[in-house]
């Protein structure tokens, strides 16, 4: 067959299959592509999510070419792209002409042409299957055995065709039912198949296949509808030309598993009509949208499904009598002074007055009532609507895309989850009142129980400034990344609320607040208890400070802000649970953030936060750890309101030790006091440059802990013994934090965390 004769038989095809599936007037009047987008190449419909051009498909499985007005489409389903003579959206089916295969026989000179041409072979794109209900595996011609096979060369389908001696011409009784036509079904969920022809030389085989021949043998899939009415009858099925077949595909979105899966991930759920959902395929992964029933038009476009005016297709909608349109419905009543069933013929007849008005009553109150009830339901599928909407604005607005591509190009963050706000809601019984864990200025925190039974602490924050939502995804990537035994992890954020939430590990046994000043505080807290909460309190900010990959300021640091787990490890909390800022010598905080009692002095002057002041902060809460006395008292005189001024007031007077709790005074000696009372001091100095940093604070707590515990200081030896054991221990302790300081302080922006 000529190219031409070719293209005359493609083009009279697609004619046939355009015209059998022809769409309404009323379906083609709706919109069924993105704006500016063609809905049209030659005579078939293209609707959204397929599309023409750039940026009008939904992806790349979904893209056409259309080189000219009027010719079909082309639909990029495999490496080979395929005339598109079909496409339908509310079936969800794309029917494509794809070539036959085929071999032809001359008895005297064997195998004279094998068309190994590109549907011998046939691998679909991710969107596609082909449609095992509405295909058929053919073998054309006779003796032939056709089959083909799956990607890894297992055999899937196929049958045997054959003719008698009297038909060797390729005549057939009629049907496609095995002599000279066979066809078998196609398996569930096949997007591959490479096709095989197992041809028979006049004589051989079984004798029942010693009779006529066919000059050519075709295998191919094919239409059911198609096979039906070309092979009805008695047709002919010595064939010598090439030609191609309608196959029928099954396409949907496919880049999760099912409905319910899409519909968690609104970002990218595909079914974007409010009068619209979907529904699982039926041929592996993937999902499909319809319209809501009463709507109809394309589910896949923002208001893309309208509502149905069923009086306008009353061969559709029956009605014999006043019909009337509602959203997604319709009425059909008798005329007035009759009554019946408007919905069949003759079903209305004349009734008496009193039945009149009690149906007139009835009417206008069924009316009233259906009114009011439509209004709800539209109410209610707008506020979800909004509510959606909402979601993502926000979670676009605090950085939740830029927060997964940085989890994504970083292989994930162990442990770290962006929660919904179903999944927190659940967690804490929709933030019950008994679950309030505490209570603070910026925020509550709530006890919450996971899905997996994980216990967690989530915060709550009342506000945060817009300037910080710009920074907010870069900076919980960053604090994601924060692992210490004595810094309480950050498990998640949830950023589709107004001011994100965070999800912290559950640490058991409260505050050190609430441990050494609460309404039933421990009475008898030993010295080297007190200094272990004190050094892991140190180590952590000086991790922070040092060891982080960018340093990390923490800017609230207060005995409320640390917690105690069920053996009183002391863990840091709050480190940027809800302002988180970059600092640098061009930025100056506009608002001091911070706790009255720790605030550093310098900070409150120059409203600029450095690792200085967290310091500051920290010699107040070893003052309270000592003294068991708060770090202000606003009900006090005025001389007394601060803990850290009767401190220095105390130290100049040489009556410190007045100050500390009976059980410190009895535990420690002269010289661990002098020690610690001089380390307190240049932690609380005026000046932040003659303050010590985090990490050498944390070492001297360290050693003066392990010389609490050394035996010697039991045996009460002379001053000078104890001095030079002081000098040791602060020796080792230097030399040991040398050689297990592997954490380099890289280069970067400073990070304040306060609240």
């Amino acid at each position: 067959m000529t190219t031409s004769a070719l293209h005359l038989q493609v083009l009279a095809l697609t004619v046939f299959l355009v015209c059998a599936a022809a769409v309404t007037p009323a379906a083609l009047a709706q919109q069924q592509q993105l704006p500016g987008c063609p809905d049209k190449c030659g005579d078939i419909s293209i609707p959204y999510p397929f599309g023409i051009g750039a940026g009008c498909a939904r992806d790349q499985y979904f893209e056409l070419e259309c080189n000219r007005t009027n010719s079909p489409p082309r639909l990029i389903v495999s490496t080979h792209r395929q005339h598109l003579v079909n496409l339908s959206l509310a079936d969800g089916e794309a029917t494509a002409l794809i070539n036959a295969r085929r071999q032809c026989y001359n008895s005297t000179e064997g195998l004279i042409g094998d068309a190994n041409n590109m549907s011998t072979r046939i691998s679909l794109f991710n969107a596609y299957r082909f449609s095992a209900a509405r295909n058929r595996f053919v073998a054309l011609g006779c003796p032939n055995m056709g089959y083909f096979v799956d990607t890894v060369g297992c055999y899937v389908s196929g049958c045997t065709s054959i003719c008698r001696p009297s038909q060797g011409s390729g005549a057939s009784t009629g049907g496609c039912t095995g002599e000279g036509c066979c066809q078998s079904k196609l398996p569930n969920n096949t997007d591959y198949y490479e096709l095989y022809i197992q041809t028979f030389k006049p004589g051989e085989g079984d004798p029942i296949l010693r009779g006529g021949t066919t000059s050519c043998r075709y295998v191919f899939l094919a239409e059911d509808k198609w096979i039906d009415t070309t092979y009805r009858g008695s047709p002919d099925f010595n064939r010598t030309d090439d030609f191609a077949v309608p196959v029928v595909l099954d396409w949907a979105i496919r880049d999760v598993y099912n409905c319910s899966a899409a519909m968690r991930n609104m970002t990218n759920y595909a079914c974007r009509s409010a009068h619209g959902g979907c529904f699982n395929t039926s041929d592996g992964q993937g999902y499909q949208c319809k319209c809501s029933q009463g709507y109809e038009g394309n589910p896949y476009l923002n208001d893309g499904c309208q509502d149905i005016d069923e009086c306008k297709h009353l061969d559709k909608y029956p009605c014999h009598g006043v019909c009337t349109n509602v959203p997604g419905n319709y009425t059909c009543e008798c005329p007035q002074g009759t009554s019946g069933d408007a919905t069949m013929k003759n079903g209305c007849r004349p009734k008496d007055k009193f039945t009149l008005a009690l149906k007139v009553f009835t009417g206008v109150s069924v009316g009233v009532f259906m009114s009011v009830f439509m209004c709800f339901w539209l109410y209610l599928g707008l506020q979800k609507r909004k509510l959606i909407r909402t979601k993502q604005r926000f979670f676009e607005q605090n950085g939740g895309v830029i927060l997964q591509q940085q989890m994504h190009s970083s292989g994930g963050v162990g442990g770290f989850k962006i929660f919904s706000t179903e999944e927190l809601e659940k967690a804490t019984n929709n933030f019950a009142a008994d679950r309030v864990l505490g209570r603070g200025g910026h925020g509550v925190v709530y006890k919450g129980v996971l899905e997996d039974d994980m216990v967690v602490a989530i915060k709550k924050s009342k506000m945060m400034e817009e300037a910080q939502t710009k920074e907010f995804a870069r900076e919980m990537f960053i604090l994601s990344q924060i692992n210490h035994k004595n810094i309480v992890k950050l498990l998640g954020c949830c950023l589709e609320v107004e001011v994100p939430m965070l999800v912290y590990e559950f640490v058991s046994n409260g505050t050190l607040y609430h441990y050494i000043h609460g309404k039933e505080p421990i009475d008898q807290i030993s010295l080297d208890t007190r200094l272990r909460i004190a050094a892991e309190s140190a180590e952590a900010l000086s991790y922070m400070h040092s060891s982080a990959s960018l340093p990390i300021l923490h800017g609230d640091v207060k005995t409320a802000n640390i917690l105690l787990d069920d053996k009183l490890n002391a863990k840091v909390s709050d480190f940027g649970a809800s302002k988180l800022a970059p600092i640098d010598e061009a930025e100056i905080a506009t608002l001091v953030q911070g706790t009255c009692g720790y605030l550093d002095p310098e900070y409150l002057m120059t409203c600029q936060l450095t690792n200085k002041s967290d310091v500051y902060s920290f010699g107040v809460i070893v003052l309270e750890l000592l003294t068991r006395k708060k770090a202000l008292y606003l009900d006090g005189p005025e001389e007394d309101r601060s803990l850290v001024s009767c401190f220095t007031t105390a130290m100049k007077a040489g009556r410190h030790q007045e100050l500390l709790d009976n059980q410190v005074r009895n535990e420690m000696n002269e010289e661990m006091l002098t020690e610690i009372a001089h380390l307190l001091m240049r932690c609380l100095s005026m000046n932040g440059e003659e303050r010590p940093t985090m990490k050498e604070v944390a070492e001297r707590l360290e050693m003066l802990r392990r010389y609490q515990q050394h035996p010697w200081v039991e045996a009460k030896g002379n001053a000078e013994e104890n001095q030079s054991l002081l000098g040791m221990e602060q020796q080792n302790s230097n030399y040991q934090l040398r050689q297990h300081d592997v954490l380099d302080l890289e280069e970067g922006s400073t990070y304040t965390f306060s609240l």
